[in-house]
C-alpha cells in the first residue's frame, strides 16, 4: 500500500508526514501550498494536508492522522475501547483549545484580506492559549499524553507548540519544553522537518 501526502511540512501536513515517517510506510510526498492546482484536483476544499489512499481523498491532519495510525495499529489506543475515547478526547481538546486559537490569529494576521483583519484580538487569544495551555501540560499522564507510549494527540499537541512558537506566542511552561524536546529528538520528527 502506498500513499501520497499532499501540502507542505511548514503547514498542518506536518503531521501526516512525521506519523509516516513514524511508521516507516512507503509513502510519496507532493510539498505544495494551499489552494494550489494539485491540492484542488485531490480535493475542492483547497486544503492541505490530503492523503490518497486507497483511490480516496482523506482531508483534514486529525482525519489523517486517526485513520493511519487505525490502519497500521500504531500510535493509538483500539477504536470502540474507553482508552481509545480518552485518547479522542485529547484530540478534539488540543483542537479546540489550541489549534483553534493559533489559526484564529492566523487569520487575523495574514490570512484575512486586510480590511476583515482584526489585529487587536491577537493579545487575548495568546492570553486564552496561555491559560489553556498550563491546563493541558498539567493533564500529561508520563512523558506522553496517555503515558508510556505516544499517540495521535501527541503529534498533533507538539506541532501546536512550534507553530505557537514561531507565532510568538506566550513562552510555554517548563514541563511543556521538555514534553516537547522528548518529542521533537525523536528520528522520525528530525526526518518530517527536514522535507520542503
Amino acid at each position: 500500500m502506498r500513499y501520497t501526502l499532499i501540502g507542505t511540512a511548514k503547514t498542518r501536513a506536518f503531521r501526516p508526514l512525521w506519523l509516516l515517517e513514524e511508521l516507516g510506510v512507503d509513502y510519496e510526498h507532493l510539498p505544495v501550498g494551499p489552494q494550489s492546482a494539485e491540492v484542488r484536483e485531490a480535493s475542492p476544499l483547497g486544503k492541505v494536508p490530503v492523503l490518497l489512499a486507497d483511490g480516496r481523498a482523506i482531508p483534514d491532519s486529525a482525519a489523517i492522522l486517526t485513520f493511519l495510525a487505525d490502519r497500521h495499529g500504531a500510535f493509538t489506543c483500539p477504536a470502540g475501547t474507553p482508552e481509545r475515547a480518552v485518547q479522542d478526547s485529547w484530540t478534539f481538546r488540543i483542537l479546540d483549545e489550541l489549534d483553534a486559537i493559533i489559526w484564529t490569529a492566523a487569520r487575523h494576521s495574514f490570512v484575512l484580506p486586510e480590511d476583515k483583519r482584526v489585529p487587536e484580538v491577537k493579545d487575548s487569544l495568546k492570553s486564552e492559549f496561555a491559560a489553556n495551555l498550563e491546563r493541558i501540560t498539567a493533564g500529561i499522564e508520563g512523558p506522553y499524553i496517555m503515558g508510556e507510549e505516544m499517540t495521535v494527540p501527541d503529534i498533533i499537541l507538539c506541532h501546536c507548540g512550534g507553530w505557537a512558537r514561531v507565532a510568538k506566542f506566550p513562552d510555554p511552561p517548563e514541563a511543556f519544553k521538555a514534553y516537547t524536546r522528548r518529542l521533537r529528538d525523536r528520528e522520525a520528527y528530525r526526518r518530517a522537518a527536514a522535507l520542503p
